[in-house]
C-alpha cells in the first residue's frame, strides 16, 4: 500500500508507514503520573509510578524500535506504562530524531544525550543513581548498546546497572547470517527491509542495497579482522538446522564501501566494540527470537558479553517474531509469546 501511494505521488513509503505505526493518545493511568518533558532539548514522557516507594527506585530509559525511520512516544505508550507499572520503575521513553531526515550519528546523539540528562538528575525523579537501566528494542537495542558503550568508558557517572536489549540489530557486515536465509521473509521485518533501514539511517537513502545484501560492501580484510565475532562458526548448531545455505562471496566493489565504511563504526554496530570497551559493560538482558533476521545478531552479542565476563540474561521465544513486543496490547490483542517476552523483562529488571 505504501508503495502505491509513493508511486502515485501521494507520499512516500516512510510517510505512509509512520502514519499507519503512530499510535493514539490514551487516556489517563490510575497508577502513574505520566509527562511530557525535554532533556537536553530530546522529548521525552516520563512515567512515574504514584504508589509511595520505600525508597529511591530504579530508573529506565527506554528507546524505541522502528529501525530508526519509524515509531514515537505513542507507538510505544502500551509497553512503556506496562513496563513501569509491572517494574514499579521510573521509565523515560525518548524521542530521538528519525531517519532519513535526521542521519546517524542523530538518534544515537540524542538518546545519550537524554540519558546524561537523566542520569544527573536522577534526584529529582526519586530515581537511584546506582540503578539506572538502558533498554532498547529492535533499532532502540541498538542505540541503548551504543549508549551503554559509550558510558562505560567514563568515570564521571554512576555505572550504568544494566541493558536490555530486546531483539537486537547489531551490525551490518553481514546480512547472510543464517537467521537472515532462514527468516527472510517472514514479518514483522524482512532481510530487505533490514539493510534498507540500516542505510536510510546511514546516508538518508537505501541506494546500494542489493551490494549490501550480497556483502560486496566490506573489503576482504577487515570481513577477516571482523569475522572473530561476526561468523556463523559462533552461533550454536541447533540455530543452522532449519534451511540455511552458505553464499557464493561476491567481488568487493570499493566505491560501494566509500558511502558505507562507518558500518564499522562500533555507535553504529555495538557488535564491532573492542573487547576493552565490552568487558566495562554492565550485567545484560538479551531477548531474541526464533523467526527473526536479527536473532543471530542477538546470539553473537551474548556470546561476545559473556567471553568478556559480562553477565548475561538471555531469554529466547521460541515461537516469537521480530516487533512482537511493540504489539502488546495493540488494537485490543496481544501475541502469548510477546507479553512473555515483555514479562521476562519485568522480571528481569525486578531481579536487579
Amino acid at each position: 500500500q505504501g508503495r502505491i501511494l509513493e508511486k502515485t505521488g501521494l507520499c512516500s513509503q516512510i510517510s505512509f508507514g509512520r502514519y499507519v505505526r503512530q499510535g493514539r493518545k490514551l487516556g489517563v493511568d490510575p497508577k502513574l503520573f505520566i509527562q511530557d518533558l525535554q532533556f537536553n532539548k530530546v522529548p521525552v514522557r516520563v512515567y512515574q509510578p504514584k504508589a509511595t516507594s520505600d525508597g529511591r527506585r530504579r530508573g529506565i530509559l527506554f528507546f524505541h524500535g522502528g529501525g530508526w525511520v519509524f515509531g514515537s512516544l505513542d507507538t510505544y505508550e502500551k509497553v512503556c506504562r506496562y513496563l513501569s507499572r509491572e517494574s514499579e520503575s521510573v521509565l523515560v521513553s525518548v524521542q530521538y530524531r528519525l531517519a532519513p531526515e535526521h542521519k546517524y550519528p542523530a538518534a544515537y546523539e540524542d538518546c545519550l544525550n537524554a540519558t546524561i540528562h537523566f542520569m544527573r538528575n536522577t534526584e529529582h525523579y526519586g530515581v537511584d543513581p546506582a540503578n539506572v537501566i538502558v533498554c532498547g528494542d529492535s533499532a532502540g537495542r541498538h542505540v541503548s548498546a551504543a549508549v551503554s558503550q559509550t558510558l562505560a568508558g567514563r568515570s564521571d557517572f554512576p555505572k550504568l546497572r544494566a541493558q536490555i536489549l530486546i531483539y537486537p540489530g547489531l551490525q551490518a557486515l553481514d546480512f547472510n547470517l543464517p537467521s537472515y536465509h532462514q527468516n527472510r521473509g517472514v514479518p514483522l521485518l524482512f532481510r530487505e527491509r533490514a539493510a534498507f533501514f540500516a542505510l536510510q539511517y546511514l546516508n538518508g537513502h537505501a541506494l546500494h542495497m542489493q551490494e549490501v545484501l550480497e556483502g560486496s560492501h566490506i573489503p576482504p580484510e577487515m570481513r577477516l579482522k571482523y569475522r572473530k565475532w561476526v561468523s556463523p562458526d559462533n552461533i550454536p548448531e541447533k540455530f543452522k538446522v532449519r534451511g540455511v545455505k552458505p553464499l557464493k562471496p561476491t567481488d568487493f566493489i570499493a566505491e560501494v564501501y566509500e558511502t558505507v565504511k562507518r558500518f564499522c563504526d562500533p555507535n553504529l554496530c555495538p557488535l564491532l566494540a573492542e573487547d576493552a570497551i565490552v568487558h566495562q559493560l554492565p550485567e545484560s538482558f538479551i531477548l531474541t527470537c526464533e523467526y527473526d533476521v536479527l536473532r543471530d545478531d542477538g546470539l553473537l552479542y551474548k556470546k561476545r558479553l559473556e567471553d568478556n565476563g559480562v553477565r548475561v540474561t538471555w531469554y529466547h521465544l521460541e515461537d516469537g517474531f521480530h516487533g512482537i513486543i511493540s504489539l502488546y496490547d495493540y488494537c485490543g490483542f496481544s501475541f502469548p509469546s510477546g507479553k512473555r517476552g515483555l514479562d521476562s523483562v519485568v522480571n528481569f529488571l525486578k531481579s536487579l
